[in-house]
């Protein structure tokens, strides 16, 4: 489960991620007509500290259940296809922000704002996709702004998850772990400060 501990500092440092995120988002610019539509799936804020970094990301958490039927969907190889980039949640991108430098899954990231995207492969491979460009709704992708393509180590849940699931926690290497969990299957990708 990710750590939301709230560690005893100045407000100037407690003040610092959000005054990071507000200006990461807002450089952005205007969010897109198409931003603005009514969201279907809750959002979630997950935040982790690892080696004095905190790593968060905020992204919308669709259903295995079509919200408008209720009849199942098939999530992998389904609503979201093998072979093409998905938005790695629902409605906006999904952001992604390191307050320090990183190595994500041996890749260096320095410290920024981000989006997220997922494509996965029927031979049970997927990259994550790290984007420079923020705050376009999620179908919206730019390759042109990829900053880098991770593999990802796929696995298999005990229990299915209903809901589309991102958490961060952290690794016996002592670095943090994202994970990507849906219907029966999780992604994996560790990270550490980079030194």
């Amino acid at each position: 489960m990710a750590s939301t501990k709230n560690f005893s500092l100045p407000l100037s440092r407690k003040l610092l991620p959000l005054a990071f995120l507000a200006s990461a988002v807002l450089s952005a610019g205007p969010a897109p007509l198409a931003a603005q539509e009514a969201r279907i799936s809750p959002h979630e804020t997950v935040s982790t500290v690892v080696g004095g970094n905190r790593v968060t990301i905020v992204y919308g958490r669709p259903y295995t259940k079509d919200p408008k039927t209720g009849a199942p969907r098939k999530i992998w190889g389904g609503l979201v296809p093998y072979g093409k980039v998905w938005r790695t949640g629902a409605d906006e991108a999904t952001l992604f922000i390191t307050q320090q430098a990183i190595v994500l899954g041996g890749t260096p990231v320095p410290a920024g704002a981000y989006s997220l995207f997922t494509e996965p492969q029927a031979d049970g491979t997927a990259a994550l996709i790290l984007n420079r460009q923020i705050g376009q709704w999620g179908e919206e992708y730019d390759p042109a702004r990829d900053f880098a393509r991770i593999a990802l180590t796929k696995g298999e849940l005990d229990a299915p998850a209903d809901q589309f699931t991102i958490a961060l926690g952290k690794h016996s290497g002592g670095g943090g772990i994202v994970r990507l969990r849906w219907e029966t299957t999780e992604y994996t990708v560790p990270f550490n400060v980079a030194k």
